[in-house]
């Protein structure tokens, strides 16, 4: 059979049906086949764009389709959007998404919201077809909201949508909100016919990103596959596949095709009731005021997305029926807390011939308490319990009834008087073994009522601290050095996978917790949780041994993980996947640190085996709680001063944040080579905003301390790193922040703290708001009394320890606050701190002083330079001064300005210093008669070296030279950073600098990365710069690989022209650039490097000479007119000789010694400002050339 064109027919039979057809190459399916979770064709582009793509089933949202999911909002404004995280960092949403972990990954998040009443955005996915019983959706999301730690309205939840138009919720999480990424399972369940996905957001007031979702992972969900025949004990289906004995009459159609369920009716002794119809002989009657009634979701609600199960089990819609028990809507109290119904009388049973039921239970929302199963015959007694909530899902349970009398089954459930939630049964199965009695029910004994409890405060309970006299209160906790404590692990398993004691031996006391078969039909993992425990203290570990042993080198994965009482499952605490030993009993030992935790919480092993079998094990034992207790501090010799060599000393890692900080040896400050505490940006495992390094708590004192510790701020995207005051009732003081690029070198840092009335913690915070750098601390030291010392203060934790005098006070104030700049220097943001005074007429006199002092600082017989950033506005806004104090009296003018009404613009200054004793500096403002008019003083630094003269080279030996990166998220999103090629070993970079030749040398490079989109720009700028008839710009670049574009740029006038540009061409070694600028105003150069695919840009040895073009750089010697005087000139020319060789020997020695200075500059150097503000004074030893021409390029030969 020849078919046109050339194309080719497959036909692959299944059932009879044709499935897949390939046509030149592109494989075809029928529509039943589109979406249906199983990849027919080889390349699976069956299953594309179907709210996921291809064989993993997974949509991250990266490409622009979103896998085929749209915004069906049809309430504007709110709606649903794919996006990214903001450059910079916004007071709502992810700070990156879940995928990548970075600011270039794609997510879902709903826009902002103000509306007088509720809004739902709706996000819907293409239509699927049916889904298995085990279907589910792993789902990663966001909510936060920074004005309510619980979000208002219904902030997510998930329904599916029929072809009939009706929809049935399936999922609802808890509403409270933490600013980091979570995850949770959506269970789809059986659904038998075509039917779209929908994640709702219901609200009327919220921000952009305060809920978003990412990374949707579909498993489990196709129906079972043709196959070519059944395994012993498996179940054939009529449409072709298997399904294990056990599913067969459980109430749920896991063929597909309902044969597994079409035996299991009356006339074969079942007994079913899926209450469509009747109650079937169950008895709702009871004493409680609470009562079961059958309903379903439609006649509970259909606008309240928290009321009721959703869903019914049988059908998976509004519509199907199921027993149900909560609070009334009209009961202002709960009357009563309990609820019961019970079977008809039914026969005795034995062990051969047992009744067995199945049911599907809906434990949903704060008002579950829990549902028990009781026989009641000769005597009433507990056969099947599972407390609280269990999800948003119907959950598959098994009880077997061995009863030798003739009993009932006894149904009751718990409610606590909390805002939503309740219980629900659905598709209750009786075996044939359970058959109906018509005698007389015996008149049962009741059960001896529980102890009475040795204490009514439940808080007492699980405190890690005996509270009564036999430790009681502690004994069923889940710790095994207790009797009981083993038995306090509750196993919470809703899947195929459980956990049960088991005691070994004829020692009673010797037993362990394992891995089983259970009864769930979720293909989930094995769950088990202690009790309520807590609150923790800082030093809280718990030990246990653990063993994962068999033949397999697989047998499975074994994790531990903490369940806040408030904020819902915590990160991951331990984890472990493979095999430990090959023979049962070799038992693994393990401590793993809990820490300090505010809320009650429970701790949580999970399990999945990969086979149950007898060969193959998973189980744990000699569980124990170590220094748990709230209020247990250990005692460290060394208080809050830490180097981290050893251990964390009196810190500790918080468990409320979002990721750890990484103890790294190799980088620190100590010893170079010991450890200090870093967190890595570019990880990303790291998906979220904070990690924080928390004290232990410390006593209220009136004594002032200072906090003082070495910290790196590093690399082109990185984060920022604060230093917080924790207060007792958990709110917080900034005491400290920086952010940015700081250079690849150790800076010291100072905070004064100031004891509160009640005992606090101090906290270090790392922001992970960019996602290519390092922040690192080390050396910690915490002493009672004033700082002696601040080589620079930016005024945004703290003033410092500056003080005014004078007419006006100098004010520390928020950029935006009052009178005063819009943005600080600092951050260049709304939210930076600066020093302010008010320099108006009406406030300050013409003539009339207002003076901010620094604390005093030590001089030396070197010569010194203070760095500021001043700032004003208006017209007459004042006069600065700078004076330098000598003792009590005299003071030494060093810089000065009649008039610095000059823009409203940030501008550097510096002045020498000159002391050998002890010297305060003083910013002096003279009023000038302005009208609400200020001057304003940010960023003051001093470093240990003279200021910079005009006009000399920035080689880099010694920070950027008051050039500085811009931190408008509205320029750039990167930073140009200082390093050198041996400091650097992730990043790409230059093997050597320009100024030095070696791989010490420091130079800016701007790295291009996968990590970074192309085209992300980094922009530095010069300090403000007088219009110029000409001046010259001339620097060194460094170009490799794909390193993007680098563009320089003259700004003024809030404008920018363009002088310069290097598109990304072929690699080159260092290249010189020589620019000849004009400009009628004053100015700024702009270095903007945009990023490749992968490479590097790199700058060196930048100069700026004003008043001269780049020709006329190097005046050449003037010429000698000739003489006559014969021995004149034998004399000048002998004389000449031996100068000239007298200049060679000493240049010699003097480039060799210059050579060994400059590059032992970084090992020596340490200064907090040397980042941003400072330039080498040192001659320039290299050959200068000139050149009249503004954009030549020219490659530095070595000599």
């Amino acid at each position: 059979m020849a078919f046109p064109g050339g194309t080719w027919l497959l036909l692959c039979i299944l059932g009879g049906e044709m499935t897949k057809i390939t046509r030149g190459g592109t494989c075809e399916v029928n529509p039943e086949q589109k979406c249906d979770f199983f990849c027919d064709c080889d390349d699976c582009t069956d299953e594309l764009h179907c709210g996921y793509d291809g064989k993993g089933f997974l949509c991250d949202f990266e490409r622009s389709d979103m896998c085929g999911w749209a915004d069906r909002s049809i309430e504007e404004p709110y709606r649903w959007e794919r996006r990214q995280t903001e450059a910079r960092l916004a007071d709502s949403g992810p700070s990156c998404d879940y995928t990548t972990g970075t600011d270039v990954g794609w997510f879902m998040g709903v826009t902002s919201v103000s509306s007088n009443s509720n809004l739902t955005a709706l996000l819907r996915s293409p239509m699927m077809q049916q889904s298995s019983a085990t279907c589910r959706l792993v789902i990663r999301y966001f909510m936060w909201d920074p004005d309510h730690p619980v979000l208002k309205g219904v902030p997510l939840w998930a329904s599916i949508l029929g072809r009939d138009g009706h929809q049935a919720i399936i999922w609802r999480p808890e509403r409270t909100g933490t600013r980091g990424w979570r995850e949770d399972t959506v269970f789809l369940g059986r659904i038998s016919s075509p039917f779209y996905l929908q994640l709702h957001s219901t609200r009327d007031q919220g921000r952009r990103g305060d809920v978003a979702v990412d990374h949707l992972e579909f498993r489990d969900c196709a129906l079972p596959r043709s196959s070519p025949g059944c395994l012993q004990g498996w179940f054939e289906c009529r449409r072709g596949g298997c399904v294990e004995e056990r599913q067969v009459c459980d109430g749920t159609d896991d063929c597909g095709d309902g044969s597994d369920e079409d035996m299991c009716t009356t006339p074969e002794g079942y007994w079913f009731c899926d209450f469509e119809e009747s109650q079937c002989g169950w008895d709702l009657r009871t004493i409680s005021a609470l009562k079961w009634r059958v309903n379903n979701q439609a006649n509970i609600s259909l606008s309240d997305p928290l009321k009721g199960p959703g869903r019914d089990h049988s059908s998976n819609t509004v519509s199907g029926n199921f027993l149900y028990v909560t609070k009334p809507d009209n009961w202002t109290t709960l009357k009563d807390d309990w609820s019961s119904f019970h079977s008809p009388l039914l026969e005795p049973t034995n062990s051969t011939h047992h009744c067995k039921m199945v049911m599907y239970t809906h434990q949903f929302g704060p008002r579950c308490g829990g549902l028990s199963v009781l026989v009641a015959g000769e005597q009433i007694f507990p056969v099947w319990e599972r407390g609280g909530s269990l999800g948003d899902l119907w959950v598959r349970a098994e009880v077997d009834f061995v009863v030798n009398s003739t009993f009932q089954i006894l149904f009751v459930a718990a409610i606590r008087d909390q805002e939503y939630g309740g219980v629900a049964i659905d598709n209750i199965m009786l075996s044939p073994g359970c058959q109906k009695s018509n005698g007389k029910p015996p008149i049962p004994s009741w059960p001896k009522p529980p102890g009475h409890p040795c204490t009514d405060q439940l808080e007492l309970y699980c405190n890690f601290h005996a509270d009564c006299s036999e430790a009681e209160d502690e004994a069923q906790c889940g710790d095994f050095s207790y009797g009981k404590g083993s038995s306090g692990w509750t196993d919470t398993s809703i899947g195929s996978q459980g956990w049960m004691l088991t005691t070994t031996g004829t020692d009673t006391t010797e037993s362990y917790l394992g891995v089983v078969s259970a009864p769930g039909q979720q293909l989930s993992e094995a769950q088990m949780r202690t009790p309520l425990l807590g609150p923790s203290g800082p030093a809280c570990s718990l030990s246990f041994s653990y063993q994962l042993t068999g033949k397999n080198t697989h047998i499975g994965s074994l994790t531990l993980s903490v369940v806040d009482s408030v904020l819902g499952h915590q990160p991951k605490l331990w984890e472990i996947s493979g095999r430990t030993s090959e023979f049962s009993g070799d038992w693994q030992t393990h401590t793993v640190y809990v820490g300090a935790r505010c809320n009650r919480f429970q701790l949580e092993f999970s399990a999945h085996a990969n086979q149950l079998s007898n060969q193959s094990q998973i189980a744990v034992k000699d569980v124990h709680f170590i220094t748990c207790h709230a209020d247990y501090i250990p005692s460290t010799p060394t208080g809050l001063r830490c180097n981290f060599e050893e251990d964390l000393c009196s810190w500790y890692q918080d468990q409320s944040d979002n990721y750890d900080w990484a103890w790294e040896t190799g980088m620190d400050h100590t010893i170079s080579v010991g450890s200090s505490m870093v967190v890595k940006m570019w990880s990303t495992s790291l998906r979220g905003l904070s990690g924080r390094l928390v004290s232990f708590p410390q006593t209220a004192t009136t004594e002032k301390h200072c906090l003082s510790f070495f910290y790196k701020l590093y690399g082109p995207h990185t984060g920022g790193l604060s230093v917080k005051l924790l207060h007792s009732d958990r709110t917080e003081d900034l005491l400290w922040t920086r952010s940015g690029a700081h250079g690849n070198r150790w800076h010291e840092g100072f905070c004064l703290v100031s004891s509160p009335l009640n005992s606090y913690q101090l906290v270090f915070e790392a922001q992970r708001s960019a996602f290519n750098g390092l922040v690192a601390i080390d050396d910690i030291s915490y002493v009672p009394g004033l700082c002696s010392l601040h080589n620079m203060c930016p005024f945004e934790g703290q003033d410092c320890g500056y003080s005014s005098s004078g007419v006006v006070p100098w004010v520390r104030q928020r950029a935006g606050a009052g009178n005063g700049p819009k943005t600080d220097h600092t951050l260049e943001t709304d939210n930076g701190f600066y020093m302010v005074v008010n320099t108006g007429a009406d406030v300050l006199p013409p003539g009339d002083v207002s003076i901010l002092t620094s604390p005093p600082h030590m001089g030396t017989t070197r010569m010194q330079c203070v760095h500021f950033w001043y700032h004003s506005q208006g017209k007459h806004s004042g006069s600065l001064s700078v004076y330098v104090k000598h003792g009590s009296e005299t003071r030494e003018k060093v810089f000065g300005s009649d008039d610095i009404s000059q823009g409203d613009v940030w501008r550097h200054g510096n002045a020498n210093i000159s002391s050998q004793g002890n010297f305060q500096v003083e910013f002096e403002v003279s009023g000038t008669g302005g009208d609400g008019t200020f001057i304003a003083i940010d960023d003051v630094a001093f470093s240990e070296h003279s200021c910079s003269a005009k006009g000399a080279v920035c080689d880099l030996e010694r920070g950027l030279c008051g050039w500085s990166n811009t931190q408008s998220s509205t320029r750039d999103q990167l930073d140009w950073e200082v390093t050198s090629a041996s400091l650097e070993s992730r990043l790409p970079t230059p093997p050597e600098d320009h100024t030095l030749k070696t791989d010490k040398g420091h130079f800016l490079f701007l790295p291009s990365t996968p990590r970074t989109p192309a085209g992300t720009k980094a922009v530095l700028s010069s300090p403000h710069l007088p219009a110029s008839h000409v001046s010259c710009l001339r620097f060194w670049v460094y170009k490799h690989g794909s390193f993007g574009k680098l563009r320089v740029l003259r700004s003024a006038l809030q404008l920018e022209h363009e002088m310069f540009i290097t598109e990304e061409g072929e690699s080159s070694d260092w290249t010189r650039l020589d620019i000849n600028i004009t400009s009628q105003e004053e100015f700024q150069i702009l270095f903007e490097g945009s990023t490749g695919k992968e490479g590097v840009l790199a700058l060196d040895d930048i100069e700026f000479r004003e008043g001269v073009s780049c020709s006329e750089f190097i005046t050449p010697p003037p010429t000698v007119p000739p003489t006559s005087d014969a021995a004149g000139i034998a004399v000048s020319i002998t004389l000449t000789v031996i100068l000239l060789g007298a200049f060679v020997g000493i240049l010699f020695f003097y480039l060799r010694l210059r050579q060994k200075i400059k590059a032992s500059l970084y090992d020596n150097f340490v200064d907090e400002f040397s980042n941003s503000n400072e330039i080498s004074n040192e001659p320039d030893s290299r050959d200068r050339e000139s050149t009249s021409q503004s954009h030549e390029h020219r490659s530095d030969q070595p000599a």
